[in-house]
């Protein structure tokens, strides 16, 4: 875990390595060790703070969801608001969750984030809804084509032109998801692991801001994705 007030830090380290099924290896008190200390003890899950010296929560988050992508990202902060999240989530956080959350949902958060699943604090739902509402662009009108298919995202043609923050790698997974490729199948074609799969799905739905599968091809329909 990384959190640079040392009360919180020493606290949640307590507080969290009571529980049976959960061992703190390490805790940070910046983004800079926190780097360092998932390269050297690679856990499961990192509990990250956003607002820390040397290097911000924001910027760890990317570098390493870009460096151990197999690490699951739960942030834990006081920050609320609309850009706090998405920067967050597009950064690569996999869940949100503020300070006032018990040790249970701190715990399961944890857990399922290990499991490449995402929990946010219901409040950050709420931000993620209005941001999204905000931000829904109209839908695209025909080429003219009248055929209706969309081609497929050209990285070397379209790579500044991804909407809501999305990486080429997470485009490529949407892509093959509009499809109707299973997560297998994606991990097939892709060379990855079935969990690194998972991770970018779950951050594809958070940036697109989709509940399910449907939804996301829908997104990539939309946004000529696919």
């Amino acid at each position: 875990m990384a959190d640079d007030q040392a009360s919180v830090r020493e606290g949640l380290v307590l507080l969290l390595g009571a529980l049976p099924d959960i061992d703190v290896v390490s805790a940070a008190a910046d983004g800079r060790q926190a780097i360092e200390r998932v390269a050297e003890h690679r856990p499961d899950a990192i509990l990250l703070d956003l607002h820390m010296p040397v290097l911000d929560g924001i910027e760890t988050t990317r570098r390493l969801a870009a460096e151990h992508p197999e690490v699951a990202i739960v942030v834990l902060t006081t920050y609320l608001d609309d850009s706090s999240v998405l920067d967050a989530l597009r950064a690569g956080a996999r869940s949100y969750l503020t300070k006032d959350a018990d040790r249970t949902e701190i715990a399961h958060a944890l857990r399922a984030a290990a499991g490449g699943l995402a929990v946010f604090d219901p409040r950050v739902h709420a931000a993620l809804l209005t941001a999204a509402t905000a931000a829904s662009p109209p839908a695209a009108e025909s080429s003219g084509s009248g055929s209706g298919a969309v081609g497929p995202v050209s990285t070397s043609e379209h790579a500044q032109a991804l909407p809501d923050g999305l990486t080429q790698r997470e485009a490529e997974i949407l892509a093959l998801i509009a499809r109707g490729l299973t997560n297998p199948e994606i991990a097939a074609r892709l060379f990855l692991s079935n969990h690194t799969v998972k991770t970018h799905i779950n951050r594809i739905f958070a940036k697109t801001g989709s509940r399910d599968r449907a939804a996301a091809i829908g997104y990539a329909h939309r946004h000529h994705i696919g």
